[in-house]
């Protein structure tokens, strides 16, 4: 039987329900960062290595964390009673995030003001996986003396001024000539990674026709990515007739 003393999911910064997608992200993104050399052989970053290794040595074998969720369920239902002093709370924060943080992963130090809390602001570190869809939320145990609970923070992307967020959906404007738009043919615009995207421009388009990219996206929640909703803009050429002279 696996040891339940540490919960290998919060090594992760990770939920029960998470994929093996993120189980794998998680890992590398954290070994990465806690490895004991690039933390002087910090005996800290030892012992946080070792519990990375373990979880997912346990979490990636599908047979080894089906056993491990069985003895937390079992863990959970003989835990006694929180005992009196200890306030059980649950505080949930929103994490604002750049759009290609979701993509990449990213790390952030959240404050997090509890007004029960008489020790001030508690301070978390947060992990966000790569390939994680805005809205995800991650629970993290409580840190501050005297207080259970867990404090969960959701992940939701800042504002943009090239592309406007939708779910997993983006949407961005494409500004084209009307020649273009008359004769159709092929646009480029940058995508969230940087890369420049082909954009097929239909003959004969109409201004405010919507253009789907399919998987250029932010990351959806079960997998694979939303689209990118592409709006055609340009001018219409105005001819004014001029009177005729007689």
């Amino acid at each position: 039987m696996q040891s339940t003393e540490i919960n290998h999911y919060a090594a992760l910064g990770l939920e029960r329900n998470c994929s093996f997608a993120q189980i794998r992200a998680a890992y590398r993104l954290l070994a990465k960062h806690q490895h004991p050399d690039l933390n002087h052989g910090s005996p800290e970053a030892v012992v946080s290595t070792q519990k990375l290794n373990a979880a997912y040595e346990i979490l990636s074998d599908p047979g080894r964390r089906l056993a491990y969720d069985s003895e937390l369920d079992a863990a959970k239902k003989s835990e006694p009673p929180p005992r009196t002093g200890r306030i059980q709370r649950v505080i949930s924060q929103d994490v604002h995030l750049r759009i290609e943080d979701f993509l990449r992963g990213t790390e952030r130090e959240v404050r997090v003001k509890d007004p029960t809390n008489a020790h001030g602001s508690e301070i978390y570190q947060l992990v966000v996986p790569p390939g994680t869809a805005p809205g995800v939320r991650f629970r993290l145990p409580r840190a501050a003396p005297g207080m259970a609970g867990f404090v969960e923070l959701r992940v939701r992307a800042l504002p943009s001024f090239r592309f406007k967020v939708r779910g997993s959906d983006l949407r961005c404007d494409l500004k084209i000539k009307p020649e273009r738009a008359a004769q159709g043919g092929t646009e480029t615009l940058p995508g969230i990674t940087g890369a420049m995207l082909r954009v097929q421009i239909p003959r004969g388009v109409a201004r405010g026709q919507i253009l789907c990219l399919p998987g250029e996206g932010l990351p959806k929640p079960r997998g694979n990515r939303g689209n990118l909703l592409v709006r055609i803009a340009y001018h219409i050429k105005v001819r004014i007739a001029r009177p005729s002279s007689r």
